[in-house]
């Protein structure tokens, strides 16, 4: 992953709140390089990261890809079609074409990272402008490790290239622990 940002989409409201969401769903939005990851292989993480025979509690929090082209939407059906015949059920996950995304409010980006403020503090003293915090690849690598995503061997391949301090490094570290 390149960058990561949380917001909201699908809806018509012109400036969706967390507590005004009207018809938008909570997103998250990827930016990734092709040549490292496809966006096939992207979807099938998706399809295994959360059950997609289950009902959505509301709009809010239905799971839905969100397309941006027509091969974009083939890749997501075909990939749903084949976590249906490998779970035995129907998928409820939408497919939908993006119409909009709108950044959620700034306490709701890197929220995981902000959890562990000291290493949220090496992050935004290098990026202080929270654009720049939130656009920051080191900063979507860490709040995913800190989410529970990644492993320890992972971690340690790409560590040196996060800009974190020698106690940044050892407490990501402890973080991730042996998982």
């Amino acid at each position: 992953m390149i960058r990561t940002r949380v917001g909201y989409s699908g809806g018509t409201s012109p400036k969706p709140t967390y507590h005004r969401l009207g018809d938008h769903s909570e997103t998250i939005q990827i930016d990734y390089d092709p040549k490292v990851i496809s966006y096939q292989d992207l979807l099938e993480v998706f399809w295994r990261s959360h059950n997609p025979a289950g009902q959505s509690w509301s709009r809010q929090y239905m799971t839905a890809v969100f397309y941006h082209h027509e091969e974009q939407k083939r890749l997501a059906e075909e990939t749903r079609d084949q976590a249906a015949r490998r779970l035995g059920q129907k998928i409820k996950t939408q497919i939908l074409p993006l119409t909009g995304f709108h950044w959620a409010e700034d306490y709701h980006q890197k929220y995981y990272l902000r959890g562990v403020p000291d290493l949220a503090g090496e992050l935004l003293a290098v990026y202080p402008n929270l654009d720049d915090f939130v656009n920051s690849t080191a900063a979507a690598r860490l709040n995913g490790y800190v989410s529970g995503c990644g492993s320890r061997a992972q971690l340690d391949r790409e560590i040196d290239g996060l800009g974190l301090s020698d106690r940044g490094k050892e407490r990501s570290r402890e973080i991730v622990g042996g998982r």
